[in-house]
């Protein structure tokens, strides 16, 4: 396969106008600067008194028409109502403005034609300007006028101003860009919304036992079971071993619940009386608004729960009363983080519960400048076009800007702001074109990607400005595509620097993960239960964030067989051994007298080491701690971004793209083929995680000294540099007594969480951010 030109895909820095100015990596101070200004021309119409009557009956159905030059935007009609109220926005952008006169028209619907009741004008050139965060412009009463200038019946209370994007009215505003979009569901679905991810928590079900259960069948010994619902999740417990009346679990169950809790968790106790065949003995329903809630490992008191059961007689649906129980202890656990991301590239790993929550440490600002030459995505009026919009992603809140709509180069500059509580956490910015302009008439239409964009935070410097335009790139079945660029501003600010090293020192997750850890498998059903209740959650949002979008920006299914996945980890693996196979191949040079000097200097030093054994760990330390000063010069200056040569994208063979885009379980004929081919795709699923994790550690040994975290390489240098001197002053017998002491240490002196140098480790970047 013909490689794609690499220089297509590479990132691009860039001297945007940012704040009015030309910056690019300085420290700006104003509100609103990682942005180019725009400047809006708003109109806020409020309301309208004394209308005259228009048709025989005297009555009015009243709307307002604001007009300037070409762009026109009208109200909501009332009907029969001379004192309406509208309170709605409009803003027209200051580049498309090609009139010297604004026309606001009052008019009365009608069936064939409106009648014009009456207007006002303003010149452009008398309007005032208005700096945010200025206060309001308080708006005013107009006297309406004839098309003559003679003035008619009625006021217009109206506020006229010049501002910018950062004006409070800008979000909820009709825009000219939008002019031709008609109807209130498709302009709510064009502006800038913010949306919060509802508040998940684990809702651990410990099924201990029951009593007194009757099954129909008393000649048999029941094989009972509990299954547990909550709303689309569905779990049981095994077959108790004990087949009597009085059954034992002792079994722990796992789901995600969302606040505010909506369905109640139900329990049926039931028993198998034949294949595939089971009889309900008793059922009961549980409110999680009354569920115990706790913070730590402590165990929850236990609780007996009545056992319900109903049978139909004549026709009608009866309770019979008995008093059989089931015995369980049902808990909110607070101190889990409930992952709803992929683990390489989360964007929160705070646990559920606010009381654990720590200070922040910093703010990530991201500006959303523009994009260019994006694709064309559908086909409207026999041209195509695109309606691009954007998706950032970070912590609990998801921001969406307005859509542009029918351009390939769309400005948005629109700025947000997050709270930052982990420098080693990743913000998603991704990029679709709006399918949903014909509001309820673009019926099961799908908004299609054009690409996303990952930024890990610890690799930004603090308080510098990185612009940059990013490539869209998109995976297809014909091989992977650039869909255009985005270009972003992004600036982390550190609150305190001592809190944010101390992070590094933390378990990467909150500590119920490893005091109680969760299974693999229970991780991964808990994820997939947890996008799929964000996406519900998010999806019934006015206007929605849609399933497709939310599902995307999750990286739900990235978990697949992917041959090209597969071969791209082994590379890395080979990338990071390269280092190793370098060291050996230097070393041969040596052995080989390649280099007689060095040779003779590595002889020289060897011989000084086996003299002074005390000098070895020192040496090392200091070693690195050179190469790390040494690499600083060339410390990466830029942002990671997708590697599509990382990723083997711009080389795959299309039969191992026709495999990736295969459908799972695979539609490709014949059954057995089918049954292998999905079994062989499970199974080296696993592997390619696998070796994935393994490459991933190798990556995070390389990134201690190669400055991609400057916050941890400079933690590691100055660690070595203080190695070195305590090395250099200590006996090398006692330290190496010391340690083996510590390693054999009694398990009573070990502590569960993991140690400091762990965590260090963990926190570390490594290249998943730029896999694609």
């Amino acid at each position: 396969m013909q490689r794609p030109p690499q220089e297509d895909f590479s990132l691009k820095e860039t001297k945007p106008h940012l704040g009015g100015g030309k910056v690019s990596g300085d420290k700006l101070t104003s509100t609103y600067d990682l942005v180019e200004q725009m400047q809006y021309l708003y109109v806020r119409v409020v309301k309208a008194r004394d209308l005259p009557g228009k048709d025989v009956t005297g009555s009015l159905d009243p709307y307002v028409e604001v007009k300037l030059g070409n762009y026109k935007g009208t109200t909501r009609h009332f009907e029969k109502k001379s004192n309406p109220e509208w309170s709605q926005v409009f803003a027209f952008s200051k580049d498309r403005i090609q009139a010297s006169v604004l026309e606001v028209t009052v008019k009365d619907k009608d069936v064939v034609k409106d009648d014009f009741v009456g207007r006002v004008l303003f010149d452009l050139n008398e309007i005032p300007k208005r700096v945010p965060p200025d206060s309001p412009l308080a708006p005013q009463w107009y006297r309406l006028e004839e098309r003559n200038g003679n003035k008619v019946k009625g006021e217009l209370m109206l506020a006229v101003w010049m501002g910018n994007q950062a004006d409070e009215a800008f979000p909820e505003a009709w825009h000219s860009d939008a002019a031709a979009v008609s109807g209130a569901d498709a302009l709510a679905n064009i502006r800038s919304k913010v949306y919060l991810s509802p508040k998940l928590w684990y809702l651990r079900v410990n099924v201990i036992e029951a009593q007194d259960l009757i099954p129909s069948d008393k000649s048999r010994f029941p094989e009972v079971f509990v299954k547990a619902i909550l709303g689309n999740q569905a779990l049981r417990t095994r077959v108790s071993m004990s087949k009597t009346i009085n059954p034992i679990w002792n079994e722990d169950l796992m789901f995600v619940a969302a606040e505010p809790f909506e369905e109640p968790l139900i329990l049926s106790v039931e028993d198998r009386v034949g294949p595939n065949k089971d009889e309900v003995i008793g059922r009961c329903a549980i409110p999680l608004q009354y569920v115990d809630r706790r913070l730590d490992h402590r165990p929850v008191n236990t609780r007996w729960f009545n056992l319900e059961k109903h049978v139909m007689v004549e026709g009608e649906k009866k309770e019979i009363k008995f008093a059989s129980r089931i015995h369980m202890r049902v808990c909110l656990e607070g101190g889990y983080h409930v992952l709803d991301e992929s683990t390489h590239y989360s964007s929160d790993l705070r646990p559920t519960a606010k009381q654990l929550w720590k200070s922040s440490i910093g703010v990530l600002e991201v500006g959303v400048l523009s994009a260019q030459g994006l694709s064309p995505m559908k086909t409207k009026d026999g041209r195509a076009t695109t309606d691009a919009y954007c998706v950032a992603k970070y912590g609990q809140k998801w921001v969406r800007t307005r859509t542009i709509i029918d351009s390939f180069a769309p400005k948005w500059n629109e700025q947000y702001t997050w709270e930052v509580f982990d420098p080693c956490t990743v913000i998603t910015v991704g990029v679709f074109d709006n399918c949903h302009l014909q509001g309820d008439k673009s019926g099961g239409a799908r908004d299609s990607r054009i690409g996303k964009v990952r930024i890990r935070l610890s690799t930004l410097e603090t308080d510098r400005v990185y612009t940059h335009s990013y490539p869209l790139l998109v995976l297809h079945p014909t091989g992977v595509k650039k869909m255009g660029e985005i270009h972003l501003a992004v600036r982390f600010t550190c609150s305190s620097l001592v809190n944010m090293m101390h992070m590094y020192s933390q378990p990467l997750l909150p500590k119920m993960h490893y005091l109680h850890p969760l299974t693999v498998s229970q991780l991964d059903n808990l994820r997939h239960q947890a996008t799929q209740t964000v996406s519900i959650r998010l999806s019934r949002a006015e206007p929605p964030l849609r399933k497709e979008i939310v599902e995307y920006m999750l990286d739900v299914g990235s978990h697949m067989w992917s041959m090209r996945r597969s071969k791209a980890n082994f590379f890395r693996i080979m990338g990071v051994l390269g280092v190793v196979i370098s060291v050996g191949k230097w070393f041969d040079q040596i052995c080989n007298w390649k280099n007689p000097i060095t040779t003779v200097l590595i002889h020289i030093l060897f011989l000084i080491l086996v003299l002074y054994p005390e000098l070895i760990l020192p040496t090392i330390f200091l070693y690195l701690f050179l190469i790390g000063i040494w690499y600083y010069r060339w410390r990466p200056r830029h942002p990671p971004h997708m590697d599509t040569r990382l990723s083997c994208a711009d080389t795959a063979h299309p039969d191992e793209l026709d495999e990736e885009f295969d459908t799972f379980p695979t539609s490709r004929p014949p059954d057995i083929i089918r049954m292998r081919y999905d079994r062989l795709r499970s199974i080296a699923g696993r592997i390619q995680t696998v070796v994935g994790d393994l490459a991933t550690q190798g990556e995070r040994l390389q990134s201690l000294l190669s400055w991609r975290d400057p916050r941890a390489t400079a933690l590691f240098v100055i660690f070595c540099l203080v190695a070195a001197v305590v090395l250099y002053v200590t006996p090398f017998q006692a330290v190496a007594l010391l340690t083996g002491f510590y390693t054999l240490r009694h398990p009573r002196f070990r502590y569960k969480l993991p140690s400091v140098p762990l965590n260090f480790f963990r926190r570390l970047p490594a290249r998943t951010d730029c896999m694609m």
